[in-house]
Parts: structure tokens; sequence; C-alpha cells
């Protein structure tokens, strides 16, 4: 019977994507070597570790909003889901790799979007629990099926600059704020009523002016 193991082993974005999107390689190992893996259909959840770096005065400011202040980040920092990936690998004995393709979103209402928005620099680590559907051939010709076992997975620390710099690639000096119909409405008409030109002058007439210090004379 199969027993297979898997390692990321790198990770790169989408060379001509229309939308963010990274490709982990995957190694897969399976024991014994000489069975003929036919395919699998493999499935994984990918969390992010917070727990699992350290985070500078700038960083742990932005992460208020996940985590809370830094002394309760005993209670908060905990794994948390990031996405799904699937994929098919082709027949192999002994091992090979497959490609996992995992969608990314610029969406700030998402958590893993606020935590990777947050990172300066450094590495995330990233656990990948995998599942999913293994067909073989038995020494006799015999096509089998079995179930990946539940408690394959393994860790990848990704550099946070890949990530910043795919998002920089697909959306240059920019962000994305998503806004309910009322309160889009609500600032629409304001930018309307006043002329502005850009959202940007909208959103910057509304916000209060940091206060200037008063020189001594």
């Amino acid at each position: 019977m199969p027993d297979l193991d898997f390692k990321i082993i790198g990770v790169e974005p989408a060379v001509h994507g229309l939308t963010p999107l990274l490709h982990f390689k995957v190694k897969i190992t399976n024991t014994p070597a000489s069975e003929t893996i036919q395919t699998v259909t493999l499935h994984a959840q990918i969390q992010f570790q917070s727990a699992q770096r350290a985070y500078n005065v700038r960083e742990q400011e932005r992460l208020l909003d996940l985590f809370g202040t830094p002394d309760r980040w005993g209670q908060t920092l905990r794994n948390r889901l990031w996405a799904h990936a699937n994929t098919m690998v082709r027949t192999f004995s002994g091992n090979t790799e497959a490609t996992l393709p995992v969608q990314c979103t610029y969406d700030m209402n998402v958590t893993a979007t606020k935590y990777f928005y947050a990172l300066e620099k450094g590495d995330v680590s990233l656990l990948f629990l995998f599942s999913g559907t293994v067909f073989y051939t038995t020494p006799d010709n015999r096509l089998q099926v079995q179930q990946v076992s539940w408690d394959k997975e393994c860790v990848y620390r990704m550099p946070i600059s890949l990530w910043r710099g795919m998002m920089e690639h697909h959306y240059p000096n920019s962000a994305w704020l998503y806004l309910q119909r009322e309160s889009f409405e609500k600032l629409y008409a304001y930018k309307r009523r006043h002329g502005l030109a850009t959202w940007e002058q909208a959103i910057e007439r509304l916000l209060p002016q940091p206060e200037t210090e008063e020189i001594p004379a």
C-alpha cells in the first residue's frame, strides 16, 4: 500500500496570471518506491502560523485589528486559515513533483490579506495539511484506491517579499477596500457634491487632518 510524504520545495508567482496566483512546488515521495501511483487527487488546507515569528513595532500596530494588543498575544496568536488548494498528480514511481496553485486576494476584509499586508520583512510560516485520493496499481496489475493519510502535513516558510512583490505587480501603488453599497453611495454622493476628481481626494478630505505643532518664536 502506498505511503505518501509531501514537502514544499519552492514557490513563485504565476508569470502570466491575470490575477494574483502563487504556484507552490510540492515534492511527493512514495514508499515503496517500486509501486506505481497512477494518479493522486491532492487537496491542501493552508494555514499561516502567526506565533512562529517575531514582529517589529510597526507590524505590531498593524496587527491590532487581528490579534489585539501584544500583551494579549499569548491567547490570540494562533493558526489561521489562509486557503484551500487542489491539484492532480501525474503517474509516477518513487517520487515526483507537482504544482499546487493558490489564488490570492487583495481584499482587506480577508484575514490572511490583512496579516500579510501588515508584515514588512521576514518569512511567513505556512502549515500545509494534505488530504486526497490515491489511485495505484498492485503487482498483479489491479487498480486500487485509498485515501491520503490524515496526518500528512509539512511546514514551509514563505518570504513575505514574494507576496508583496506579486501584489505590487498586479496593483501598483494601490490597495483595495470593500464597501457596502449604502456606504459607497454616500461616499460617491460626497465626491460629486464637492466636485472632487478622485476617490483619494474624497477620502483625504473626510479624514481628520494631523495636528501641526506650533514652532515657538
